[in-house]
This record gives structure tokens, sequence and C-alpha cells, in this order.
């Protein structure tokens, strides 16, 4: 029976760029939706930028750019890189869209029609030195419960405790490090204990996985509290209905992209979008036409799988059939770091490799669980190697070009031995899509590699480049064997490699393969030319990628990141401070640096005198873009001598790495040499 189905990814927040980790989601969810395409069910995938919050409020005030011009610029990177890794969204939108804004105010006052919103004074972490309210990642200090030091405003990442940034012991501001005053303001509250009872009956009808329901009873067991949605401005978001500054808390209106983005695709395609997600004019029905399902990361349970159905259910609209949780990605079984040049974005990774090796080794490790995820650089290598190239691509290379060299390329038909062959392979059929089904995407990998091994024993025992010279119509009935099995491997990897399965298709003159091919055989059916499938990899093509991936030296970072707070060293007093002679300086002339993706040398005017300085921003800047620009100079940092010469001090930026960099700019009238106070 054909199903319906519709299946979302967590959002990608628009203040930097996909890295490997991020991948780990959205390779594992379009290798479920891919498969059910496969078997001839209809399934939609939808997904967003996560656009609004004071990190991408800050981060486009560091460019001097409106937020607007940021997260667009962000969405048309986020796009071009799930394209590389063969991501296949049927709808990627916007947080910051018309249908998002009319979805959140509509919930917004259902919930509150509902009495589930109330409002009250809220003593705020407030930063002087910043001018703003503080919102909850934006505060760091030590954890009330567990005394963890280094822990963030609203959560625990030691003990999963969560709590107010007013709780914290020692809190400071996160961007600037100063100690936040407490400001009285009034604001808005979801309660999220009256949906206690109907979020317990959800989780006991299998929502998430048992492991992640357990952890669900400890907040259960703690008391659900009341949750903060609003925020004052100064904010980048949706202002609330009827206030002059405050806005609605990017956690409200960022899993209302899923329905955003699933209303702007049935809009464009003539869809009915009630019957898709009932809710929107009406209580959801008992119709379960659309089945619905949600992928996540495991740091983003407690807002997927209590605040968010508990929203849906108060608003009226419909909850997901299942929330899947996935853990965290390590490299060499520890967290990716800059420093290392283990934490690789998705474009420094596709100018390296192919992006089917990730995509493969990822589904070999991945199942159904919510433990980490490790990236062994070794094992990759291992794996790509031996089950790509020696493996898939092997059975086909040995095949296809002695048929359309030597046999005109034409197939014969099976004998009884390439027929118990086929019939063994397709037989396994029932186990891959159980074990896909079930998101034990290492089963499906051992299943079909365990299959590989049989057809290249087969090719071994018939030993077809032999019987060419004595008995070519032998050669062709073995040969059709081999095509055939080439056929169903492709059938089952399609959804993990979609390019080669189409490099398959082409070679084999087919038409898109689909699970029902499998019924069939192919015999008396003329082949094209062989297309290369796969290339080894080398080990040094991994380790040239990890080095364009390491922090460049100049760049003052700690080694590790994070998307939604900077990451510090240790705290220096205001004596310190006073040392750093901060000057006006003017790009003179800019360069690139032979042998270095990410430095560029900047000859720089600092007053009546020049000084060179090599600066990691190549990937951000073209040099011809710089020259006669202003900049912030750090003008008495010791000069430090590297591979690429001697840097004279350092240029001032900020941003998250990489094209998200930022030089900061004196105000005008400012000369070269003035210092900067």
């Amino acid at each position: 029976m054909t199903r319906k189905i519709v299946v979302t990814s967590a959002l990608p927040y628009a203040n930097g760029p996909i890295h490997i980790g991020h991948l780990v989601e959205y390779i594992q969810t379009d290798i479920w939706v891919r498969f059910h395409k496969l078997c001839g069910h209809e399934c939609l995938y939808f997904c967003a930028d996560d656009t609004h919050g004071t990190p991408v409020m800050l981060s486009a005030r560091a460019a001097g750019i409106p937020p607007e011009q940021l997260i667009e610029k962000v969405h048309r990177e986020h796009v071009q890189d799930f394209e590389r890794f063969h991501v296949a969204f049927d709808n990627y939108y916007s947080t910051h869209s018309p249908e998002n804004q009319h979805f959140s105010e509509l919930i917004f006052k259902r919930l509150d029609e509902a009495g589930s919103i109330v409002k009250r004074q809220v003593e705020q972490a407030f930063c002087e030195t910043c001018n703003m309210a503080l919102p909850d990642r934006y505060v760091k200090g030590t954890c009330p419960r567990c005394k963890a030091e280094d822990q963030y405003g609203d959560s625990c990442e030691v003990c999963s405790a969560t709590y107010r940034p007013t709780d914290m012991v020692n809190p400071t501001c996160a961007t600037c490090r100063a100690v936040p005053v407490l400001r009285s303001s009034e604001h808005y509250f979801f309660k999220l204990a009256d949906y206690e009872e109907r979020l317990k009956v959800l989780i006991g009808q299998g929502y998430t996985q048992p492991s992640v329901a357990n952890k669900l009873q400890e907040w259960f067991d703690a008391g659900l509290k009341d949750w903060d949605i609003s925020r004052d401005g100064p904010y980048f978001g949706f202002k609330i209905p009827g206030e002059s500054d405050k806005y609605f808390y990017v956690w409200l209106d960022a899993p209302i992209g899923y329905i955003a983005s699933a209303k702007n695709y049935c809009d464009r395609e003539g869809l009915d979008f009630n019957r898709l997600w009932p809710g929107e004019h009406a209580s959801p029905s008992d119709s379960d036409e659309y089945e619905l399902y949600h992928f996540i990361g495991k740091d983003i349970v407690y807002f997927h799988a209590l605040f968010w159905p508990a929203m849906l259910q108060g608003a009226g609209f419909k909850t997901a059939k299942k929330l899947f949780v996935h853990g965290f990605l390590t490299v060499n079984g520890e967290k990716m770091s800059k420093s290392r040049g283990t934490f690789v974005t998705a474009a420094t990774f596709a100018e390296h490799l192919d992006t089917e090796y990730l995509r493969y080794y990822y589904a070999s490790k991945l199942n159904d669980s919510v433990h980490d995820l490790d990236l062994s650089i070794e094992d990759f290598v291992n794996k790509v190697n031996s089950d790509l190239v020696g493996k898939f691509a092997n059975l086909a290379s040995r095949s296809g070009p002695m048929l359309t060299k030597k046999l005109e390329g034409r197939l014969g038909e099976l004998d009884a031995d390439g027929r118990a062959l086929i019939d063994r392979m397709v037989a396994e059929r029932s186990q891959i899509v159980q074990a896909y089904e079930a998101l034990k995407y290492g089963a499906v990998v051992r299943h079909i590699v365990a299959l590989a091994d049989e057809a290249n024993r087969y090719v071994e025992s018939k030993r077809p480049w032999d019987t060419l010279k004595t008995d070519p119509e032998l050669t062709r009935v073995t040969l059709t064997a081999v095509i055939n099995a080439v056929r169903v491997l492709a059938v089952y990897l399609k959804p993990i490699l979609p390019v080669y399965a189409r490099k398959v298709e082409r070679f084999l003159g087919l038409s898109e393969l689909t699970m029902a091919d499998l019924d069939s055989v192919l015999e008396n059916h003329s082949i094209n030319p062989f297309e290369h499938l796969f290339k080894r990899v080398e080990a040094k093509q991994v380790k040239k990628m990890i080095e364009s991936s390491k922090e460049p030296e100049t760049s003052g970072s700690s080694g590790d990141s994070s998307n939604d707070t900077p990451s510090f060293k240790e705290q220096c007093d205001m004596s310190d401070f006073g040392k750093i002679d901060l000057r006006v300086a003017a790009i003179k002339e800019a360069d690139t640096v032979e042998g270095a993706d990410k430095l560029l040398r900047l000859t720089l005017d600092v007053g009546r005198v020049d000084r060179n300085v090599l600066a990691g921003i190549a990937l951000a800047y073209k040099p011809e873009d710089l020259v006669g620009r202003k900049v912030v100079y750090f003008s008495n940092l010791k000069p430090r001598k590297m591979r690429f010469g001697v840097s004279e001090g350092m240029v001032l930026a900020a941003g998250g790495g990489g094209k998200e960099v930022y030089l900061l700019e004196p105000d005008d009238g400012a000369q070269p040499g003035d210092e900067i106070r």
C-alpha cells in the first residue's frame, strides 16, 4: 500500500556554514526519504534556515549589514552545501517568511485563548556594556545544580539541568565577559506543565526512542516549568502582536518553520495544506492521511519532545508520529576541533573528496540509537577503498567493459547458476527494507556488502576473462548475471549513493530504478559504455583537507567552536587590556599567499610607516576589494614568524570563521595611525 509521509530535519542556524557534524542529521534523513520514494511512497521532505535571534543580529551588526542581507547570503550557501551532498529537500525555506509569521501569531493566539499564556515580571540578565538583555545562550557561568563551570544560561551540558540565567552561579556575558545586572521586565510564558498528562500519553505511544523517553521522565519527575517565549528588543525576529518592543523568542518560531515550509510548498504545488498538516483552519481530524516524522539531534530534545508537541496540542495542530533522535559526531574519538583541522565544513570536504564517500561512511555507522557517531579517518579511507572501490565499482568495472568491447555490449539470458545468484540477492529485500525503515543503516550496509562479496566470488569462480577466449557466448551468460547483480546492488544502494545509482542507470541504459525493479531481470538488453564509478581515496587527500581546515595561526582561536556563542580563553584583567594599542590602518596592498588557502598578505599604512600582516580572511574577501579600505590594527602585537613569512601585528575581525569573517572598521574620518580608544 502506498504511504503518504512528511519528514522534517532540524533547522540549521543562519549564522554559519554547514559542517560535517550537521550533515549527520541531513544525510540520515535524506537516506530515509529517498528509501521511501524508492519504495513508491509519497514522501515530502521539508526544512528551512533558522534565521532569528541575537547571534544573527550581532553578526549582521558586526558586518555592517541588515540581518535580512546576512540571512539571504547564508541561505544561498546552505542550499549549495546541501546540494553538494545530494540532500534533496522538497522545500528548503526560511523562518523569516510571511508563512512563519502567520503561523507564529496564529499558534500564539490560540494558546492565549486556551489560557496557556501568562504574563509576569521577570528578573533578567542585562549587559550594560553591550546595552542589551542577554538571551539564555549569551550568559555563561556555573550550573546551579551540579556546579559544572562554563555552562550556558538555559541548560547544563553535564547534568542536563534546565534553568534560567538568573539561577546561575557567577554568570557573565558570553560576548564581552562583563558581569550582567538584573533588570525587571514583563514577559510572556507558555504554561508547559498544563500539558504534562497529554505529553506523557504521546510519549507512551512510542513518540521517540526508549532511551530518550527515559530522559524525558527525568524532566517530568523534576517538574515541567513555564517557558519564557518573549524577548525584549533589540532582537531580530517577529514582534508579538500588540507589543512595541517585544518579540517571539526564536525557539517559538523556529519549529513553526516546519509548518511554514510545508505551507509554502503546498501553495506552490496546489496541494491542500490542511490535509497534509491539519490544524490551520480546524482542529486536527483523526485522519492519518499523512504520517509526520521529525529528525533532530539529542541536544534539542527538550524543545522538540516537550515544548513543540505541547504547542501543537494547545493550538489544535497535528503532532508528529515519531521523533527520531541521533547523537553527535566525533572525529577520531574527539570533539571536532578547528585547531586540529577536524572541524570540516561541507564546502571544504566537497573541495577535496567525493561527497558520496561521507554519505556511505555515515550510513555504515548509523543506527536507531542516540549514541555518538565517530568518524575515524583511517577507517574512513579503508572503508571507501574496500567497499566502494573494491566491491561495488570493481564488480561493474570487471563486467561492463568486457561486454561493450568484446561482446557488442549486449546481454544474453541467465542460466541456472546466474538465476540462483540473483534470486539469493533479491531474497534479501525484506531484511534490507526493514532495516532502512528502522534507521538501522549500518545493518543495511552490512547486508549489501555481503551480497557484493557473493557476486564477486561468483565472478572469480566463472573466470569470464578466460572463457572469453574459448566460449564467448558462455562469457555473455556469466556477464549477464554479473550485470544483473550490479543492478540489484544499485537499487539497494540508491538511497545512500544516489549519484552512483544514476551512473549505473546510464551505464545500463535504464530509467529510474525502484524497488519494484527487483521483481524482474535484465536479459537480451544492450548496455552503454562503462562509466567510471569511484576513485580510491589517498591518505594525502584527507591530510590536505584537514590541513586546509585548521585555523590560521593568526586567528587567535581557542580551537573548538560553537555556532551559538564564542569560546574564550582564560580571563585577563584591565592591566592586560591596557597594553593593547589599537590603531587605524589603511590597506595599501593585498595579495594571496601561495600554498595558504586562507591567508592574505596585507601591506598596511599605519601612519607614515607600513606594516606587513598575514590575515586569515582569504575565504571571505578578494584581495582587489580590500585595497584602500580602513581597518582596525593591533599595532603592538609581537611580530610572529610563520611558515609564510613574518606577520607584524593583526587586523581585527569578527565572525564564525571561513567565509563568515567581517573586518572591523573605524569611524568615518579616521586616519591611518590614529589611536582607537
